[in-house]
């Protein structure tokens, strides 16, 4: 398999300094060039060289400035910049590399030593990105590895509780829609920029009862409503749940994952008033993933038939949500919950045909 050629760009006002590069690099390289720095921002961006050789004196806009543009628009953060110059004195030399570039050559060019020069960051590149290749890999593995051990450990609650397995699916589903709804969101941008923090609050929702396993049976599986002593009992699921994950994950409690999924494990059942359990946290103090998630969950439970009741219509249950709205639930939850709930019934519908 015949190697690509490495594409250099060459920034010269001079032409006669562009033929002697021209000369020296075209038979081993994909040469471009422009012949000032605003022709040389254009390039760089169309191009996407793999290397740039840009001459320090020109008019207008000399080679700093021009280097301090590419990076303010972060042309070339991983492409190594070599100054072309006729100006040797260190002061010069240290605003180049201040700046971000890796070498210098000074005319008249020497041909065996532009090409050596080149030649070395080149490589230095190619080394860099294949390292940088090598950290992504490791860490998607890592990434998938820590999602399908989380995964894995949400699928214990369905070994306890049958319904308890529905439950979940049908909830990470809305978790999911209500994040991706909320994500240009004000109040939400921070906690969700991104499709892959969209990803981790789907991943960390069937973890939210996960502290049910430490549930004794004969409460967890009651055909009828808890009484106060039995509700106490229920209610330490979500501290318990937090101490298995804790304890499960201590190496990786930094990861956004896992603290999503602490978080929506431990405060789940708060309400925005400041009610709720078990530390009664009030409004923005509850983490976001346990906002979207006690929303998901009670309109879950109120359509979900139990043993001690039947299950309520979906115009039912979003009146419910609707009435919580500033009490239980955060406001603007409430109102995307409140533009996607017209697409729930054919969801669950599709639940009911593919449990």
């Amino acid at each position: 398999m015949e190697r690509k050629r490495a594409k250099i760009l060459v920034i010269d006002d001079t032409k006669t300094n562009i033929e002697v590069l021209e000369g020296i690099l075209s038979s081993e390289y994909d040469v471009f060039v422009a012949l000032d720095g605003k022709k040389g921002l254009v390039l760089t961006e169309k191009v996407k060289p793999d290397l740039i050789l840009l001459d320090v004196m020109m008019p207008e806009m000399d080679g700093y400035e021009t280097l301090r543009q590419m990076n303010e628009k972060k042309l070339v953060e991983n492409t190594p910049v070599l100054f072309l110059t006729a100006k040797a004195d260190s002061k010069s030399e240290q605003i180049g590399l201040d700046l971000g570039a890796v070498d210098y050559i000074t005319k008249p060019f020497h041909p065996n030593l532009v090409q050596l020069r080149i030649k070395n960051q080149l490589e230095f590149k190619q080394q860099r990105d294949h390292l940088q290749e090598l950290v992504e890999e490791k860490t998607l593995d890592l990434r998938k590895t820590l999602k399908v051990m989380l995964t894995s450990l949400g699928a214990l609650a369905e070994y306890r509780d049958p319904e308890t397995g529905a439950h979940i699916k049908r909830t990470q589903v809305l978790v999911q829609m209500l994040a991706e709804t909320l994500r240009e969101h004000p109040r939400f941008k921070a906690a969700i920029p991104n499709n892959e923090y969209i990803d981790y609050y789907a991943t960390a929702a069937p973890l939210h009862d996960i502290g049910k396993v430490g549930i004794p049976d004969e409460i967890l599986r009651k055909p009828a409503r808890l009484n106060d002593e039995e509700w106490a009992i229920m209610s330490t699921h979500a501290q318990k749940g937090y101490d298995v994950l804790v304890n499960a994950t201590h190496e990786l409690k930094d990861h956004p994952l896992v603290k999503i999924c602490a978080d929506i494990i431990l405060n789940h059942h708060e309400r925005f008033d400041g009610t709720g359990y078990p530390n009664k946290l009030k409004g923005d103090d509850i983490p976001v993933g346990a906002r979207l998630m006690s929303v998901a969950d009670v309109y879950d439970a109120l359509v979900s038939k139990r043993p001690y009741k039947e299950a309520f219509p979906h115009e039912v249950a979003v009146e419910e949500i609707l009435k919580g709205k500033g009490t239980q639930f955060d406001p603007d939850v409430v109102d995307a919950f409140m533009s996607l709930e017209s697409k729930l019934p054919e969801i669950y519908d599709h639940f009911k045909e593919n449990p």
